[in-house]
Protein backbone atom coordinates (compact mmCIF):
# COMPACT_ATOMS: atom_id res chain seq x y z
CA UNK A 1 0.00 0.00 0.00
CA UNK A 2 1.43 3.41 -0.92
CA UNK A 3 0.57 6.33 1.23
CA UNK A 4 -0.12 9.89 0.03
CA UNK A 5 2.33 11.30 -2.39
CA UNK A 6 3.72 14.18 -0.87
CA UNK A 7 4.84 16.97 -3.09
CA UNK A 8 8.58 18.92 -3.33
CA UNK A 9 10.11 21.52 -5.36
CA UNK A 10 13.87 19.75 -4.80
CA UNK A 11 14.59 16.14 -2.94
CA UNK A 12 17.75 15.43 -1.31
CA UNK A 13 18.93 11.94 -0.56
CA UNK A 14 20.68 11.01 2.50
CA UNK A 15 21.46 13.57 5.32
CA UNK A 16 25.30 13.39 5.71
CA UNK A 17 27.63 16.17 5.25
CA UNK A 18 26.20 16.60 1.66
CA UNK A 19 22.93 16.84 2.19
CA UNK A 20 22.84 19.25 4.86
CA UNK A 21 25.29 21.38 2.83
CA UNK A 22 22.62 21.04 -0.03
CA UNK A 23 19.73 22.25 2.26
CA UNK A 24 21.58 24.87 3.78
CA UNK A 25 22.14 26.25 0.66
CA UNK A 26 18.40 25.98 -0.62
CA UNK A 27 17.46 27.64 1.99
CA UNK A 28 19.79 30.32 1.94
CA UNK A 29 19.15 31.23 -2.12
CA UNK A 30 15.83 29.58 -3.00
CA UNK A 31 14.00 30.09 0.09
CA UNK A 32 10.54 29.85 -1.69
CA UNK A 33 11.65 25.70 -2.73
CA UNK A 34 9.67 23.45 -0.68
CA UNK A 35 12.51 20.55 0.04
CA UNK A 36 12.55 17.35 1.96
CA UNK A 37 15.66 15.13 2.92
CA UNK A 38 15.63 11.14 2.95
CA UNK A 39 17.70 9.84 5.54
CA UNK A 40 17.80 6.20 6.10
CA UNK A 41 19.31 5.82 8.87
CA UNK A 42 17.85 7.79 11.97
CA UNK A 43 19.75 10.50 12.68
CA UNK A 44 22.02 13.50 11.01
CA UNK A 45 25.59 12.76 10.40
CA UNK A 46 26.16 10.02 7.41
CA UNK A 47 29.16 8.57 7.63
CA UNK A 48 30.00 10.02 10.94
CA UNK A 49 27.16 8.55 12.50
CA UNK A 50 27.69 5.29 11.21
CA UNK A 51 31.34 4.61 11.71
CA UNK A 52 32.20 4.30 15.46
CA UNK A 53 35.62 2.50 15.31
CA UNK A 54 38.43 3.73 17.79
CA UNK A 55 40.01 7.21 17.08
CA UNK A 56 37.55 8.17 14.29
CA UNK A 57 38.34 11.32 11.94
CA UNK A 58 38.97 13.20 9.10
CA UNK A 59 41.73 13.04 7.02
CA UNK A 60 41.04 16.37 5.69
CA UNK A 61 41.99 19.81 7.52
CA UNK A 62 38.69 20.83 9.09
CA UNK A 63 38.74 24.67 7.42
CA UNK A 64 38.50 22.79 4.14
CA UNK A 65 36.48 20.48 5.68
CA UNK A 66 33.90 22.29 7.05
CA UNK A 67 31.02 24.64 4.94
CA UNK A 68 31.94 27.64 3.47
CA UNK A 69 29.17 29.36 5.30
CA UNK A 70 29.70 28.34 8.69
CA UNK A 71 33.00 28.28 10.38
CA UNK A 72 34.42 25.28 11.86
CA UNK A 73 34.92 26.90 15.42
CA UNK A 74 37.16 24.05 17.30
CA UNK A 75 41.35 24.18 17.20
CA UNK A 76 41.53 20.74 16.01
CA UNK A 77 42.79 20.53 12.45
CA UNK A 78 41.87 16.69 12.32
CA UNK A 79 38.22 16.27 14.24
CA UNK A 80 37.29 13.30 15.68
CA UNK A 81 34.02 11.65 14.39
CA UNK A 82 31.77 12.85 17.07
CA UNK A 83 32.98 16.48 16.85
CA UNK A 84 32.24 16.37 13.45
CA UNK A 85 28.79 14.96 13.50
CA UNK A 86 27.85 17.49 15.72
CA UNK A 87 28.92 20.40 13.53
CA UNK A 88 26.64 18.63 10.79
CA UNK A 89 24.23 18.83 13.22
CA UNK A 90 24.23 21.87 14.37
CA UNK A 91 24.32 23.49 10.80
CA UNK A 92 21.15 21.72 10.52
CA UNK A 93 19.56 23.11 13.40
CA UNK A 94 20.85 26.92 12.78
CA UNK A 95 19.44 26.79 8.79
CA UNK A 96 16.20 24.87 10.59
CA UNK A 97 16.92 22.19 7.74
CA UNK A 98 17.11 19.68 10.88
CA UNK A 99 12.87 20.23 10.53
CA UNK A 100 12.86 19.27 6.67
CA UNK A 101 14.29 15.45 7.14
CA UNK A 102 12.26 11.98 6.99
CA UNK A 103 14.54 9.79 8.79
CA UNK A 104 13.84 6.29 8.45
CA UNK A 105 13.36 5.87 4.60
CA UNK A 106 15.16 3.39 2.82
CA UNK A 107 14.85 4.89 -0.94
CA UNK A 108 13.99 2.15 -3.10
CA UNK A 109 13.85 3.82 -6.32
CA UNK A 110 13.38 6.66 -8.15
CA UNK A 111 12.07 6.91 -11.69
CA UNK A 112 11.75 10.25 -14.25
CA UNK A 113 8.13 11.27 -16.07
CA UNK A 114 9.05 12.95 -18.69
CA UNK A 115 5.25 14.01 -19.56
CA UNK A 116 4.87 15.53 -16.12
CA UNK A 117 8.60 16.58 -16.02
CA UNK A 118 8.65 15.05 -12.53
CA UNK A 119 10.26 12.44 -10.37
CA UNK A 120 8.59 9.57 -8.32
CA UNK A 121 10.62 8.76 -4.98
CA UNK A 122 9.28 5.45 -3.22
CA UNK A 123 11.02 4.65 0.22
CA UNK A 124 10.26 2.29 2.99
CA UNK A 125 10.05 3.83 6.27
CA UNK A 126 10.70 2.35 9.49
CA UNK A 127 7.37 0.61 9.78
CA UNK A 128 7.96 -1.04 6.33
CA UNK A 129 5.68 0.89 4.42
CA UNK A 130 6.41 2.05 1.14
CA UNK A 131 6.08 6.28 0.69
CA UNK A 132 5.68 8.06 -2.44
CA UNK A 133 7.40 11.53 -3.19
CA UNK A 134 7.19 13.50 -6.13
CA UNK A 135 9.15 16.67 -7.11
CA UNK A 136 10.62 18.45 -9.94
CA UNK A 137 14.45 17.89 -8.60
CA UNK A 138 16.53 14.69 -7.39
CA UNK A 139 19.97 15.80 -5.50
CA UNK A 140 21.56 12.30 -4.77
CA UNK A 141 24.22 13.05 -1.64
CA UNK A 142 24.69 9.85 -0.78
CA UNK A 143 28.64 9.45 -1.40
CA UNK A 144 29.78 6.96 -2.56
CA UNK A 145 30.02 3.65 -0.63
CA UNK A 146 27.87 0.82 0.63
CA UNK A 147 26.64 1.66 3.68
CA UNK A 148 25.51 -2.06 4.72
CA UNK A 149 28.80 -3.65 4.06
CA UNK A 150 32.39 -2.58 3.78
CA UNK A 151 34.70 -4.51 1.62
CA UNK A 152 36.59 -7.10 3.31
CA UNK A 153 38.73 -10.26 0.81
CA UNK A 154 37.77 -13.94 1.79
CA UNK A 155 40.83 -14.85 3.63
CA UNK A 156 42.05 -18.84 3.36
CA UNK A 157 41.00 -20.43 6.24
CA UNK A 158 39.42 -17.79 8.33
CA UNK A 159 36.51 -20.03 10.17
CA UNK A 160 39.10 -21.73 11.70
CA UNK A 161 40.05 -18.48 14.45
CA UNK A 162 38.90 -18.94 17.35
CA UNK A 163 39.44 -14.84 17.99
CA UNK A 164 36.67 -12.41 16.67
CA UNK A 165 37.23 -10.71 13.14
CA UNK A 166 35.97 -7.19 12.94
CA UNK A 167 34.83 -4.41 9.93
CA UNK A 168 35.65 -0.65 11.37
CA UNK A 169 32.54 0.15 9.34
CA UNK A 170 30.13 -1.62 11.85
CA UNK A 171 32.06 -1.47 15.00
CA UNK A 172 30.50 -3.59 17.76
CA UNK A 173 29.90 -2.09 20.92
CA UNK A 174 30.69 -5.08 22.78
CA UNK A 175 34.00 -5.12 21.73
CA UNK A 176 36.73 -5.44 24.19
CA UNK A 177 40.46 -5.46 23.19
CA UNK A 178 41.92 -4.69 26.41
CA UNK A 179 45.33 -6.49 26.57
CA UNK A 180 44.28 -8.41 23.96
CA UNK A 181 46.72 -8.61 21.22
CA UNK A 182 44.85 -7.10 17.78
CA UNK A 183 45.89 -7.01 14.17
CA UNK A 184 44.88 -4.20 11.94
CA UNK A 185 44.66 -5.32 8.50
CA UNK A 186 45.19 -2.84 6.14
CA UNK A 187 47.02 0.60 5.20
CA UNK A 188 44.85 2.96 4.57
CA UNK A 189 43.62 6.22 6.69
CA UNK A 190 41.38 3.56 8.72
CA UNK A 191 44.26 1.18 9.67
CA UNK A 192 46.85 4.03 10.76
CA UNK A 193 43.91 5.54 12.37
CA UNK A 194 42.87 2.16 14.52
CA UNK A 195 46.87 1.39 15.40
CA UNK A 196 47.73 4.41 17.42
CA UNK A 197 43.78 4.91 19.30
CA UNK A 198 43.63 0.62 20.25
CA UNK A 199 47.48 0.76 21.13
CA UNK A 200 46.57 2.50 24.84
CA UNK A 201 44.71 -0.78 25.84
CA UNK A 202 45.69 -3.39 23.99
CA UNK A 203 48.39 -5.63 24.38
CA UNK A 204 49.97 -4.85 20.94
CA UNK A 205 48.48 -3.84 17.80
CA UNK A 206 49.94 -5.32 14.67
CA UNK A 207 49.48 -3.50 11.05
CA UNK A 208 49.18 -5.79 8.53
CA UNK A 209 50.15 -4.49 5.38
CA UNK A 210 50.36 -6.10 2.08
CA UNK A 211 51.93 -2.76 0.50
CA UNK A 212 52.84 0.79 2.30
CA UNK A 213 50.63 4.13 1.82
CA UNK A 214 52.60 7.65 1.87
CA UNK A 215 51.90 8.81 5.49
CA UNK A 216 52.25 12.38 6.34
CA UNK A 217 51.97 14.57 9.83
CA UNK A 218 49.87 17.41 10.28
CA UNK A 219 49.84 19.48 13.69
CA UNK A 220 46.64 18.34 15.45
CA UNK A 221 45.98 21.87 16.56
CA UNK A 222 46.84 25.02 14.17
CA UNK A 223 49.08 27.62 15.50
CA UNK A 224 48.49 30.25 13.24
CA UNK A 225 44.54 30.35 13.21
CA UNK A 226 44.66 29.98 16.86
CA UNK A 227 46.39 33.35 16.93
CA UNK A 228 44.09 34.75 14.20
CA UNK A 229 41.40 34.00 16.44
CA UNK A 230 42.47 35.98 19.28
CA UNK A 231 43.05 39.37 16.98
CA UNK A 232 40.07 38.60 14.60
CA UNK A 233 36.40 38.06 14.09
CA UNK A 234 36.03 33.95 13.50
CA UNK A 235 34.63 33.84 10.79
CA UNK A 236 37.95 36.14 9.09
CA UNK A 237 40.00 33.91 11.02
CA UNK A 238 38.41 30.70 8.94
CA UNK A 239 38.58 31.99 5.49
CA UNK A 240 41.94 33.01 6.05
CA UNK A 241 42.81 29.84 7.19
CA UNK A 242 40.67 28.50 5.18
CA UNK A 243 42.40 30.34 1.79
CA UNK A 244 45.81 29.31 2.72
CA UNK A 245 44.92 25.78 3.13
CA UNK A 246 43.47 25.33 -0.03
CA UNK A 247 46.58 26.76 -1.27
CA UNK A 248 48.54 24.12 0.54
CA UNK A 249 46.23 21.22 -0.77
CA UNK A 250 46.82 22.52 -4.47
CA UNK A 251 50.41 23.22 -4.04
CA UNK A 252 51.28 19.26 -2.67
CA UNK A 253 49.06 17.81 -5.43
CA UNK A 254 51.15 19.52 -8.03
CA UNK A 255 54.04 19.28 -6.98
CA UNK A 256 53.64 15.38 -6.65
CA UNK A 257 52.20 15.63 -10.20
CA UNK A 258 54.71 17.75 -11.27
CA UNK A 259 57.43 16.54 -9.59
CA UNK A 260 56.68 13.30 -8.21
CA UNK A 261 60.52 12.06 -7.70
CA UNK A 262 61.18 15.24 -5.24
CA UNK A 263 57.68 15.30 -3.87
CA UNK A 264 58.47 11.29 -2.37
CA UNK A 265 62.16 12.13 -1.50
CA UNK A 266 60.54 15.01 0.84
CA UNK A 267 57.35 12.58 2.07
CA UNK A 268 59.97 10.21 2.99
CA UNK A 269 62.63 12.12 4.86
CA UNK A 270 59.88 13.23 7.24
CA UNK A 271 58.95 9.48 7.97
CA UNK A 272 62.43 8.72 8.61
CA UNK A 273 62.67 11.19 10.84
CA UNK A 274 59.96 10.68 13.03
CA UNK A 275 60.42 6.42 13.04
CA UNK A 276 63.73 6.68 14.29
CA UNK A 277 66.08 3.62 13.95
CA UNK A 278 64.36 0.97 15.49
CA UNK A 279 61.58 0.87 12.68
CA UNK A 280 62.24 -0.40 8.69
CA UNK A 281 61.48 2.39 6.28
CA UNK A 282 60.62 -0.53 3.82
CA UNK A 283 57.10 0.00 5.66
CA UNK A 284 56.66 3.48 4.51
CA UNK A 285 58.13 3.22 1.19
CA UNK A 286 55.27 2.65 -1.36
CA UNK A 287 56.32 1.21 -5.01
CA UNK A 288 53.84 4.08 -6.49
CA UNK A 289 54.39 7.98 -7.05
CA UNK A 290 52.54 10.50 -4.14
CA UNK A 291 49.25 11.20 -5.12
CA UNK A 292 48.30 7.96 -7.36
CA UNK A 293 46.48 7.12 -4.29
CA UNK A 294 45.36 9.33 -1.12
CA UNK A 295 47.78 10.88 1.13
CA UNK A 296 47.02 9.40 4.69
CA UNK A 297 47.47 12.18 7.57
CA UNK A 298 48.05 11.65 11.40
CA UNK A 299 48.03 14.65 13.91
CA UNK A 300 51.15 15.14 15.97
CA UNK A 301 52.61 12.02 14.29
CA UNK A 302 50.79 9.98 16.34
CA UNK A 303 51.24 6.64 14.36
CA UNK A 304 55.09 7.02 14.65
CA UNK A 305 55.37 8.01 18.12
CA UNK A 306 53.03 4.33 18.89
CA UNK A 307 55.72 2.46 16.96
CA UNK A 308 59.04 4.54 18.21
CA UNK A 309 57.30 3.23 21.83
CA UNK A 310 56.60 -0.49 21.06
CA UNK A 311 52.77 -0.48 21.75
CA UNK A 312 52.46 -1.14 17.91
CA UNK A 313 54.87 -2.76 15.24
CA UNK A 314 54.06 -2.92 11.52
CA UNK A 315 54.89 -5.96 8.89
CA UNK A 316 54.51 -5.85 5.52
CA UNK A 317 53.46 -9.45 4.13
CA UNK A 318 50.46 -11.47 2.64
CA UNK A 319 48.52 -13.68 4.30
CA UNK A 320 48.68 -17.37 3.74
CA UNK A 321 45.54 -18.26 6.18
CA UNK A 322 44.57 -17.71 9.17
CA UNK A 323 45.07 -20.22 12.36
CA UNK A 324 43.39 -20.68 15.48
CA UNK A 325 45.04 -17.67 16.69
CA UNK A 326 46.22 -15.70 14.55
CA UNK A 327 47.48 -14.98 10.70
CA UNK A 328 50.20 -17.32 9.18
CA UNK A 329 51.84 -15.14 6.27
CA UNK A 330 53.87 -15.30 3.21
CA UNK A 331 57.29 -15.49 4.92
CA UNK A 332 56.41 -18.16 6.96
CA UNK A 333 56.03 -15.37 9.87
CA UNK A 334 53.27 -15.91 12.57
CA UNK A 335 51.01 -13.30 14.09
CA UNK A 336 49.29 -14.04 17.13
CA UNK A 337 45.84 -12.31 17.64
CA UNK A 338 43.06 -12.54 19.78
CA UNK A 339 41.01 -10.11 17.52
CA UNK A 340 41.58 -9.14 13.85
CA UNK A 341 40.28 -6.08 12.55
CA UNK A 342 39.78 -6.19 8.24
CA UNK A 343 40.42 -2.56 7.20
CA UNK A 344 40.71 -3.49 3.98
CA UNK A 345 38.25 -1.18 2.60
CA UNK A 346 34.93 0.07 1.07
CA UNK A 347 32.64 -1.20 -1.36
CA UNK A 348 31.69 1.59 -4.04
CA UNK A 349 28.27 2.16 -4.44
CA UNK A 350 26.26 5.31 -6.62
CA UNK A 351 23.02 6.91 -5.69
CA UNK A 352 22.85 4.88 -2.66
CA UNK A 353 22.14 1.57 -4.40
CA UNK A 354 18.64 2.87 -5.53
CA UNK A 355 16.98 1.56 -8.91
CA UNK A 356 16.85 4.78 -11.30
CA UNK A 357 14.48 4.83 -14.30
CA UNK A 358 13.96 7.11 -16.78
CA UNK A 359 10.56 7.06 -18.88
CA UNK A 360 10.17 3.29 -17.85
CA UNK A 361 13.93 2.96 -19.13
CA UNK A 362 16.63 1.77 -16.42
CA UNK A 363 19.74 3.82 -15.65
CA UNK A 364 22.72 2.51 -16.00
CA UNK A 365 24.99 5.11 -13.96
CA UNK A 366 28.52 3.54 -15.62
CA UNK A 367 27.26 4.10 -19.41
CA UNK A 368 26.83 7.71 -18.89
CA UNK A 369 29.24 11.21 -18.32
CA UNK A 370 28.74 14.01 -16.13
CA UNK A 371 28.45 17.34 -16.57
CA UNK A 372 30.70 19.92 -14.95
CA UNK A 373 30.63 16.50 -12.47
CA UNK A 374 27.52 17.19 -11.18
CA UNK A 375 24.06 16.74 -13.51
CA UNK A 376 24.22 13.20 -15.04
CA UNK A 377 24.30 13.31 -18.82
CA UNK A 378 21.05 12.23 -20.72
CA UNK A 379 18.88 12.65 -17.24
CA UNK A 380 16.46 15.19 -16.54
CA UNK A 381 16.72 17.32 -13.35
CA UNK A 382 19.32 14.98 -11.50
CA UNK A 383 22.31 16.70 -9.56
CA UNK A 384 24.68 14.27 -8.03
CA UNK A 385 26.71 15.70 -4.68
CA UNK A 386 30.24 14.16 -4.93
CA UNK A 387 33.09 15.70 -3.34
CA UNK A 388 36.83 16.13 -4.64
CA UNK A 389 39.14 12.89 -4.50
CA UNK A 390 42.33 14.71 -4.11
CA UNK A 391 41.32 17.65 -1.36
CA UNK A 392 38.31 18.23 0.87
CA UNK A 393 35.14 16.61 -0.17
CA UNK A 394 33.33 19.24 1.00
CA UNK A 395 34.97 22.16 -1.21
CA UNK A 396 33.26 20.38 -4.14
CA UNK A 397 30.16 19.33 -2.48
CA UNK A 398 29.76 23.06 -1.70
CA UNK A 399 30.35 24.07 -5.24
CA UNK A 400 28.10 21.48 -6.67
CA UNK A 401 25.01 22.58 -4.06
CA UNK A 402 25.58 26.37 -5.27
CA UNK A 403 25.75 25.18 -8.76
CA UNK A 404 22.13 23.23 -8.51
CA UNK A 405 20.80 26.29 -6.68
CA UNK A 406 22.09 28.79 -9.38
CA UNK A 407 20.26 26.24 -11.81
CA UNK A 408 17.03 26.07 -10.46
CA UNK A 409 16.65 29.88 -10.15
CA UNK A 410 17.49 29.79 -13.70
CA UNK A 411 14.95 27.87 -14.83
CA UNK A 412 12.70 29.73 -12.39
CA UNK A 413 13.40 32.90 -14.63
CA UNK A 414 12.82 31.55 -18.16
CA UNK A 415 9.61 29.40 -16.94
CA UNK A 416 11.86 25.87 -17.91
CA UNK A 417 10.91 23.13 -16.37
CA UNK A 418 13.38 20.30 -17.00
CA UNK A 419 17.57 20.69 -18.15
CA UNK A 420 19.19 17.64 -19.39
CA UNK A 421 22.86 17.30 -20.57
CA UNK A 422 23.57 15.83 -23.61
CA UNK A 423 26.48 15.15 -25.37
CA UNK A 424 26.45 15.47 -28.70
CA UNK A 425 30.12 14.92 -29.94
CA UNK A 426 30.96 11.35 -28.32
CA UNK A 427 33.03 12.44 -25.90
CA UNK A 428 33.59 9.57 -23.20
CA UNK A 429 36.20 7.95 -22.55
CA UNK A 430 36.60 4.47 -20.40
CA UNK A 431 38.04 6.38 -17.60
CA UNK A 432 35.35 7.13 -14.47
CA UNK A 433 35.36 10.03 -12.26
CA UNK A 434 37.63 8.93 -9.69
CA UNK A 435 39.73 8.22 -12.06
CA UNK A 436 42.59 10.07 -11.34
CA UNK A 437 43.45 7.55 -8.16
CA UNK A 438 44.53 4.25 -8.51
CA UNK A 439 43.23 3.24 -5.29
CA UNK A 440 42.09 -0.37 -4.82
CA UNK A 441 38.48 0.28 -3.84
CA UNK A 442 38.32 2.66 -7.28
CA UNK A 443 40.10 -0.24 -9.23
CA UNK A 444 36.78 -2.58 -7.88
CA UNK A 445 34.20 0.40 -9.27
CA UNK A 446 35.09 0.80 -12.72
CA UNK A 447 31.86 -0.95 -13.29
CA UNK A 448 29.66 1.08 -11.31
CA UNK A 449 31.23 4.55 -11.99
CA UNK A 450 29.91 7.27 -14.27
CA UNK A 451 32.34 7.91 -16.99
CA UNK A 452 34.29 10.44 -17.90
CA UNK A 453 34.62 12.63 -21.23
CA UNK A 454 37.80 13.63 -22.86
CA UNK A 455 37.16 17.34 -22.72
CA UNK A 456 35.09 19.96 -20.99
CA UNK A 457 32.14 20.03 -19.36
CA UNK A 458 32.42 16.22 -19.45
CA UNK A 459 35.86 16.07 -17.94
CA UNK A 460 36.15 16.17 -13.54
CA UNK A 461 39.23 18.47 -13.49
CA UNK A 462 39.52 17.87 -9.42
CA UNK A 463 40.59 21.61 -9.13
CA UNK A 464 38.50 23.73 -6.78
CA UNK A 465 40.16 26.94 -8.17
CA UNK A 466 39.34 25.80 -11.73
CA UNK A 467 35.65 24.76 -10.85
CA UNK A 468 34.43 28.28 -8.92
CA UNK A 469 34.39 30.12 -12.20
CA UNK A 470 32.90 27.62 -13.98
CA UNK A 471 30.28 26.77 -11.42
CA UNK A 472 29.89 29.49 -9.68
CA UNK A 473 29.65 32.19 -12.26
CA UNK A 474 29.97 30.36 -15.69
CA UNK A 475 27.05 30.32 -18.24
CA UNK A 476 23.30 28.45 -17.75
CA UNK A 477 22.75 28.67 -21.43
CA UNK A 478 25.41 26.51 -22.26
CA UNK A 479 24.79 24.79 -25.67
CA UNK A 480 24.96 20.97 -24.07
CA UNK A 481 22.51 21.63 -21.83
CA UNK A 482 19.07 21.12 -23.16
CA UNK A 483 16.01 23.12 -21.37
CA UNK A 484 12.00 22.45 -21.91
CA UNK A 485 8.88 24.25 -20.83
CA UNK A 486 6.57 21.29 -20.92
CA UNK A 487 6.88 18.42 -23.61
CA UNK A 488 9.55 19.73 -26.05
CA UNK A 489 13.06 20.27 -25.41
CA UNK A 490 15.84 22.79 -26.99
CA UNK A 491 19.45 22.83 -27.12
CA UNK A 492 20.67 26.44 -25.40
CA UNK A 493 21.40 29.15 -28.11
CA UNK A 494 25.56 29.06 -28.83
CA UNK A 495 25.16 32.64 -28.06
CA UNK A 496 23.74 32.23 -24.46
CA UNK A 497 20.64 34.00 -25.54
CA UNK A 498 17.04 33.26 -26.40
CA UNK A 499 16.11 32.88 -30.07
CA UNK A 500 13.24 35.48 -30.91
CA UNK A 501 10.41 33.39 -32.39
CA UNK A 502 11.80 30.33 -30.94
CA UNK A 503 8.95 27.90 -29.73
CA UNK A 504 10.01 27.83 -26.15
CA UNK A 505 10.66 31.44 -26.41
CA UNK A 506 6.98 31.88 -27.59
CA UNK A 507 5.91 29.21 -24.97
CA UNK A 508 7.99 30.92 -22.31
Amino acid sequence: MHSTTQQFDVLILGAGISGIGAACHLTRQCPDKRYAILERREAIGGTWDLFRYPGIRSDSDMCTFGYSFRPWREPRVLADGPSIKRYVTETAQEYGVDQHIRFGRHVQQAAWDSGRSLWTVEARNADGQIERFEARYLMSCTGYYNYDQGFKPDFPGESTFKGRIVHPQHWPEDLDYNDKKVVVIGSGATAITLVPSMADKAAHVTMLQRSPSYVMTVPEVDPVTVRLNRFMPKRAAYAMARVRNIGLQRFVFRAARNRPKAMRRLLLAAVRKQLGPNVDMKHFTPSYQPWDERLCVVPNGDLFKTLRRGDASIVTDHIKSFTADGLQLESGEHLEADIVVSATGLNVQMLGGIEVSVDGEPLSIKDHLTYKGILVEGVPNLAVVFGYTNASWTLKADLASEYVCRLIKHMDRKGYRRVVARDHEGCMTQDTVMGGLRSGYIRRAADRLPRQGNKAPWSVVQDYLRDIPALRFGSLEDPVLEYAVGAAARRAPESGTMQAGSPIAAAG
